[in-house]
């Protein structure tokens, strides 16, 4: 049954030793989420239904589908009986070339990774390098920013269920943090809130690094260089193809960050003692 709400209560029964208990328990929920461009569905997420206006726009931005923030125009978050529909106004230019995609996948056997037609589509190497000349990171900052974001991450405490994406300064400070079911999800609405706050603010933060709570998968990477961001670091391990896109594309890719140790696994030469 659709709950429209980021957590809910159920009631559960809950067996430590020999003790048996009746109790209410709060669960974070997942719920379709259609994104719809220009009146047309493109992709329903499943997702946790909070900051849909920031996941519209990190996903948009993630995906290839908007260049800029400014490509979209505006977002009505709909709810339907079965879960949310966002409809978002995007620019000419982005609705068209979204249409010739979706026109030449029409009738294709596709290789069934990410919708996609062919290996080429589905891997989506990011055509620009990140710079080589990025702002080199403390690693004490690593591991304060670690320290910091368990503090912040308050679906996570109530539920026990969600990723955390966050935005962590020079200074190691944990200045913007989105959860999620998803791991990419969480990610995405980070970007997105970024983007917002990049257009209000009428200047780049991109001064600083990505932490996630998650394993760094191939995707993660490839979110991450899409938004401008030189480094992503991970409580979890990378993956091999990670490791290789990250490599390619200048980003410096952190794994297993716990209190007082990382491992870094490429461009360590922008991470200082």
């Amino acid at each position: 049954m659709f709950n429209n709400a980021a957590t809910g209560d159920y009631a559960v029964t809950r067996h430590q030793a020999d003790i048996v208990e009746a109790k209410m328990d709060v669960i974070a929920e997942e719920v379709p989420i259609a994104l719809v461009y220009n009146g047309i569905s493109h992709a329903v997420m499943l997702a946790t239904p909070q900051d849909l206006e920031d996941f519209a726009l990190g996903f948009s931005l993630s995906e290839g589908i908007l260049d800029t923030p400014n490509d979209l125009y505006s977002v009505e978050v709909v709810q339907q009986p079965q879960g949310f529909e966002l409809h978002l106004d995007v620019a000419t230019s982005c609705f068209q070339r979204l249409k010739e995609k979706r026109r030449s996948m029409t009738g294709r056997t596709g290789c069934g990774l990410c919708g996609s037609e062919s290996l080429e589509q589905a891997l989506r190497i990011p055509a620009t390098k990140l710079s080589d000349k990025t702002v080199k990171i403390a690693g004490r900052m690593i591991n304060q920013a670690f320290a910091n974001i368990r503090q912040q991450q308050k679906m996570q405490a109530l539920t026990g269920a969600t990723h955390a994406s966050a935005w962590v300064n020079m200074q190691g400070v944990v200045e913007l943090i989105r959860e999620d079911v998803g791991r990419h999800n969480a990610l995405d609405k980070l970007i997105g809130a970024m983007a917002k706050k990049d257009q209000l603010e009428s200047k780049s933060s991109k001064q600083g690094f990505v932490l996630t709570t998650s394993r760094a998968s191939y995707e993660m990477v490839q979110k991450t260089v899409s938004a401008g961001i030189n480094m992503l670091v991970a409580i979890s391990a990378p993956t091999g193809l990670a490791i290789r896109v990250a490599e390619q594309c200048n980003l410096t890719l952190v794994g297993f960050a716990r209190e007082n140790s990382y491992v870094v696994y490429s461009h360590p030469e922008n991470i200082t003692l």
